[in-house]
């Protein structure tokens, strides 16, 4: 037996108790005729004291020999502790060793295993089996299990059944750009890893299994963020003879039940807007509505009074944040220059200070006088105190730019705390979207999604018009989750696929076994994904996903840990039939 205790569960009651246990080496302090130890494994820190006068001259002079990160096994007696410790559940009690085994000698790690370490990201993600022995990212892969069993725990109990779906499945041209796998016994022939598991769960449905999930790796081939990893896992869910409401109700309860169990929060509220509204509203479809900052449009009141930037721009939009009337010209200036960054691309700022007085301060006096700009501040929302920012240009250009500064100004102003949680559903979003550079129209979700029936008319004449019945959950201005209710009969699948340009035999070609699978009494069924690594850094307070990855990889796509991806040798490209040309 290498333990009897862990490293965090003795305390008083245990004093005069026999024990032994095992883990790493976190620090020692040698006094010469007194040595500690504090021992680390995965439940806490048990600290050990060596005494020249209480312990085998043997085992006090192997004591010195620790270095960190050692592995060892000890066996000795819990007394009580001189300097107690109140920050760690061990802090009453220590372990007079009597017996010393060690089970590894560790080379100096190349950072401090501590919970504020001195490793930078690139070092600790190429020794991330260490960095796991932190507190942060130990407790981050903690919160994740317990996130996922509350997962699990909710849907079998709503009679869901986890299936798994196969990883090895064919490419399609929709969505992001597939991970393929070349296939030794076809040749010339490849596999896709699986971008979600979409057509199986559809025809686990066709199947009766009535209610599905599955915890799910899915992988893609696109450029990465702090959000985005090549393979990242969804809690995947599909139900048979469900209308959208009923989805909306259960995977609502799904997350008031996580918010209630993880966080210990009740969520009153858990409103839905529609995607026109949320793009008017916030410039962008997944809002952070735990703040104000509503877009208040412009034209009405900006246009037509000679200054020509607003009279030629296809929207004048603005937003007014909360106590900001007091800001310096210097920080205005600063803020100019924000949106003035590329990664925005404003070409400038016009702002207006709502004086306590009601009286208002605008960068163009020149062209607006104090009635005007007073229309402008009931259309933001604007109170004395307040600052207005406006910017103006291309209707969805200028939103997109807004909705930056948004988000930028409630960050600095602290209203994004990640301890407050604003859950939201948006619904009926457009069904296609048209790639300008194309000409194509693209399905905004993927093109299994059924249409609104009562724009069904529109396909032939106004396509872009036509609604999905789609919907996404939005938590603290992050997309966590989406869906929607799915084409289930052939004649209306294949004319989905005509306006996404497929021919009859390229549809049949990708599609064919799934419109098959719809002529033998397919039922109404519909779906929804969330994506659990976005969900558990939410949840845990953080917006990126990378420590709530045992093993993630970088903004490359590497795992610098293992060095992958890696050439394969020229037997395996041989045998698989592939030439490579690095030239």
């Amino acid at each position: 037996m290498y333990r009897s205790h862990n490293c965090g569960e003795l305390n008083a009651s245990n004093i005069n108790t026999e024990v032994t246990l095992a883990g790493w080496v976190q620090k020692s302090r040698d006094k010469g005729f007194m040595n500690w130890v504090d021992l680390r494994d995965r439940y806490g820190i048990t600290q050990l004291i060596f005494d020249e006068s209480r312990t085998d001259k043997t085992v006090f002079e192997l004591a010195k020999t620790l270095g960190r990160e050692f592995v060892i096994q000890v066996k000795g007696t819990v007394i009580e502790r001189e300097a107690k410790n109140k920050n760690i559940p061990t802090g009453e009690i220590e372990i007079l060793v009597s017996e010393l085994t060690i089970l590894n000698s560790a080379l100096t790690p190349p950072f401090t295993i501590e919970d504020e370490t001195d490793g930078g990201e690139d070092i600790r993600m190429k020794y991330r089996y260490l960095d796991i022995r932190r507190n942060p990212v130990k407790n981050s892969l903690l919160f994740r299990h317990k996130v996922a069993m509350e997962v699990r725990k909710y849907l079998s109990d709503l009679d869901f059944c986890e299936v798994e779906t196969p990883y090895l499945i064919k490419s399609t041209p929709e969505g992001a750009r597939d991970f393929v796998v070349p296939s030794r016994m076809n040749e010339g022939q490849f596999y896709a890893l699986p971008q979600s598991p979409q057509t199986f769960k559809q025809l686990l449905m066709v199947g009766g299994m009535d209610k599905y999930f599955q915890i799910v790796k899915c992988f893609r081939d696109e450029d990465l963020r702090a959000d985005r990893q090549p393979e990242f896992t969804q809690i995947d869910c599909e139900m048979a003879f469900v209308e959208q409401e009923d989805i909306l109700n259960i995977f609502e309860g799904l997350t008031r039940h996580l918010l209630k169990e993880i966080k210990g929060i009740e969520v009153d509220k858990f409103p839905r807007i529609t995607y026109d509204y949320a793009m008017k509203t916030y410039g962008n479809d997944k809002p952070d509505i735990r703040f104000g900052m509503k877009f208040g449009e412009l034209n009405e009141f900006a246009q037509h009074k000679e200054f020509p930037v607003f009279n030629a721009a296809e929207l004048v939009v603005g937003i007014a944040v909360p106590g900001a009337g007091n800001y310096t010209r210097k920080e205005i200036d600063g803020l100019i220059d924000w949106v003035k960054r590329p990664q925005v691309g404003a070409s400038g700022m016009v702002y207006v200070k709502c004086n306590e007085d009601g009286t208002y301060k605008s960068s163009v006096d020149k062209f607006y006088d104090n009635d005007d700009l007073a229309k402008w501040a009931k259309a933001t929302e604007a109170n004395p105190g307040d600052m207005i920012f406006v910017l103006s240009g291309p209707a969805n250009k200028t939103r997109a730019q807004l909705s930056a500064l948004r988000m930028e100004l409630a960050t600095r102003l602290g209203l994004r705390n990640p301890e407050e949680f604003a859950p939201l559903w948006v619904v009926d979003f457009p069904l296609l979207e048209l790639d300008e550079e194309s000409g194509r129209y693209h399905a905004m979700h993927h093109p299994f999604t059924s249409p609104k029936p009562e724009d069904m008319a529109l396909l032939e004449t106004e396509p872009g018009k036509v609604r999905a019945n789609a919907y996404d959950m939005v938590l603290n201005g992050n997309e966590i989750g989406g869906g929607s209710i799915r084409i289930h009969d052939k004649a209306t699948q294949q004319l989905m696929f005509k306006y996404l340009g497929f021919t009859e035999e390229e549809a049949k070609a990708q599609f064919g076994f799934l419109m098959d699978a719809f002529q033998f009494g397919a039922p109404p069924h519909g779906g929804l994904a969330f994506g659990l690594d976005r969900l558990v850094a939410i949840l845990g307070g953080q917006e990126t996903i990378r420590d709530f990855i045992a093993f993630p990889k970088n903004n490359s796509g590497r795992d610098v840990m293992i060095d992958a991806p890696a050439a394969i040798d020229d037997a395996q490209l041989k045998e698989l039939r592939i030439k490579v040309d690095i030239a």
